[in-house]
């Protein structure tokens, strides 16, 4: 197993100077050196041979004892020099300080091809920055992670990569509920795959303790090594710094609303500044189209990161990332006429993004009427989000009402709770959606194959990941090898995986893991 390291991160910027690894705030540091906590029985459940190709790792690299030992953190990789980050974060949008990386731990940074990556083991022990916790993972979280990133990946939503699933042998104590009834379960190891895993609050924490001397360093090296399109110097250097996070940001957050995603932790620590979705936790997909949705039982209350707020929970996270780099620029005008043209920018890409997923190509601005209307019948009564979307591409021009609405009514959890009233609104709403479609010069079937290009017929919903948690906690991986299949290939018809094209199952409805996920999930 061959990996060409680098170590950039950690040659090139401030490490914490005590070495000990207990938990405790790190000042005027980036990150603190650490060495993975070695596993009792590693045992290498899934790897991803795409992930693998892309750090110059071969499909044998993966069956090889090396790669067990150093993905489960059993031994350190030659060169390379394991830290864990230093961060601070803005929580449910509360200042919560110091954060960094309390369970997972930076193996290493590799070149293949002309790109960089940092390699990352989640779950892999404790770390300065652990807290009261012990820095492991278990294996339904750790299932959840892998799964999502690639299912993501292959939506087309930017997102962090999965290249290793193991279970580490050792039994770590969970309490699930948060109900004073901790238990023992599988540990398990997720190796994470992105450019660099900064955030918006590996800025904050220099920022809030007035550190500008390391805020300049981190905010250089960023810039230097990942933001190749940023040429300019001095102020003008952070300003376009900051547009290229803004502009990646907006564009993460569209696709989120594209395919129903709901992230469910936005907290600024879990912002990546490549407008990657990391740190999948509490996340999951709409089932029924409801912008009020969150599935954290942490946010059930106020709801801050449900479906609908993302959007504007984005952007306030964005003023934080400004606030922190003010100090470098010291001018809020030209920062605020970033921030303010983020909701505008929004508005236009979201509209497109809508008119898109309802087959309009000769796009116009009086169809933010249509999709309007439409997200609200979509919220009147309990409608798949994925099906209606999916369905609605099998609507044909020379369809009346009455049949164009009878190939999405499969959307429906309950057809009964369509009275009179709704039904006259869903029928005045597809008869000014079949206007539109008789005005695109594309044909059925070529409006179909766009629209199947980017409404999804495949997502990764809790259930179906509940269903394969609960089987490999008995040992039976196949359904993890059958949905990493399926999820590959999410708009593709795929008869094979027809099954899990299917409404939430009554069952799953309330049921843990299910539906709303804590943030130990």
């Amino acid at each position: 197993m061959k990996l060409n390291i680098q170590n950039k991160f950690t040659s090139e910027l401030p490490a914490d100077p005590i070495q000990t690894n207990e938990p405790r705030q790190v000042h005027q540091a980036c990150f603190s050196f650490v060495e993975p906590k070695k596993t009792e029985k590693p045992f290498l459940i899934h790897a991803s041979k795409e992930v693998a190709l892309e750090i110059g790792l071969s499909e044998q690299d993966l069956l090889s004892t090396d790669f067990l030992n150093v993905f489960s953190g059993n031994s350190i990789y030659p060169e390379a020099k394991p830290f864990a980050m230093c961060y601070a974060g803005h929580q449910f949008g509360n200042w919560a300080g110091q954060l960094g990386d309390g369970r997972a731990i930076n193996l290493t940074e590799v070149t293949h091809d002309g790109k960089t990556y940092t390699l990352q083991l989640k779950g892999a022990g404790p770390t300065p920055y652990s807290r009261t916790a012990d820095g492991l993972a278990v294996l339904r979280s750790s299932i959840r992670e892998y799964l999502c990133a690639e299912a993501m990946f292959y939506l087309g939503v930017p997102t962090t990569r999965s290249l290793s699933l193991m279970l580490s042998g050792d039994q770590v104590l969970r309490d699930v509920l948060y109900n004073g009834n901790p238990a023992y379960e599988k540990g398990a190891i997720v190796s994470r795959v992105a450019p660099s895993f900064i955030r918006f609050g590996s800025f904050e924490i220099f920022a809030a303790r007035e550190d500008l001397v390391n805020l300049k360093l981190l905010a250089d090296f960023t810039i230097k090594n990942h933001f190749p399109n940023v040429k300019s110097e001095g102020v003008e250097k952070y300003l376009a710094f900051f547009e290229e996070v803004t502009q990646a940001t907006l564009k993460m957050i569209v696709e989120w609303q594209r395919v129903g995603f709901v992230h469910g932790v936005m907290n600024t620590d879990n912002m990546s500044i490549h407008g990657l979705t990391i740190d999948y936790g509490p996340y999951g997909w709409l089932e029924d189209y409801n912008t009020g949705w969150t599935p954290n039982t942490t946010d059930n209350q106020h709801k801050r990161y449900r479906f609908g707020n993302q959007p504007e929970i984005a952007l306030w996270n964005l003023y934080q990332l400004a606030n922190a780099l003010y100090p470098l620029i010291e001018d809020a005008k030209p920062l605020e006429a970033i921030l303010e043209a983020y909701s505008s920018n929004y508005e236009k890409q979201y509209l497109n993004m809508m008119q898109d997923k309802l087959g309009i190509q000769n796009k116009s601005d009086d169809d933010l009427f249509l999709v309007n209307r439409l997200t609200e019948l979509l919220e009147k009564v309990e409608t798949d989000m994925t099906i209606f979307f999916r369905n609605l591409g099998n609507i044909a021009k020379e369809d009346a009402v009455a049949v164009a609405f009878g190939k999405i009514k499969e959307a429906f959890y309950n057809e009964k709770e369509l009275n009179e009233v709704l039904l006259k609104e869903w029928y005045d709403w597809f008869e000014i959606y079949n206007f539109r479609i008789n005005e695109q010069t594309l044909s059925d079937l070529e409006r179909k194959q766009k629209m199947n290009g980017i409404n999804p017929k495949y997502v990764l919903r809790n259930y179906i990941s509940q269903l394969c948690i609960d089987d490999a906690e008995k040992g039976d991986y196949s359904l993890l090898c059958e949905l990493i299949e399926m999820l590959k290939k999410p708009y593709d018809e795929q008869p094979n995986f027809q099954k899990w094209f299917a409404k939430r199952p009554d069952w799953a409805r309330n049921k843990v893991g299910s539906s709303m996920l804590s943030c130990s999930s």
